[in-house]
């Protein structure tokens, strides 16, 4: 195999593996919502400004927080609960409790970033 259908077969052995390990996470770091079936790893402090750590999250978590936010604020921040208090990140959570595991739908960007 090569090229994207290699990393599409890889993805889905990862996914296998992790529906067979019981340490595998079973909430959103995030919003606190059952994982679905997709899962993507959040780098709490991003890599380009020296963070090594993640956390498991929505794929629409994921595109929220990096939405509300640029790598510099979420340095600063530090710390999932920091994220959390950021506006328009909290309007999303409120928005998103409601919703099932699996659900998506298209994150758009704050057009005031202190909204």
């Amino acid at each position: 195999m090569v090229g994207r259908v290699r990393r599409k077969a890889g993805l889905a052995e990862a996914a296998a593996r992790a529906q067979q390990d019981d340490t595998t996470p079973r909430t959103c770091a995030l919003c606190g919502r059952p994982l679905g079936t997709r899962i993507e790893w959040h780098h709490v402090v991003p890599r380009s400004e020296g963070g090594t750590d993640t956390e498991p999250v929505h794929p629409i978590c994921h595109r929220a927080i990096h939405a509300a936010a640029d790598n510099a604020t979420l340095a600063r921040a530090g710390t999932l609960d920091a994220i959390r208090t950021i506006p328009a990140l909290s309007r999303f959570l409120r928005w998103i409790a409601d919703k099932p595991a699996d659900f998506h739908a298209p994150t758009r960007r704050a057009r005031d970033p202190l909204q």
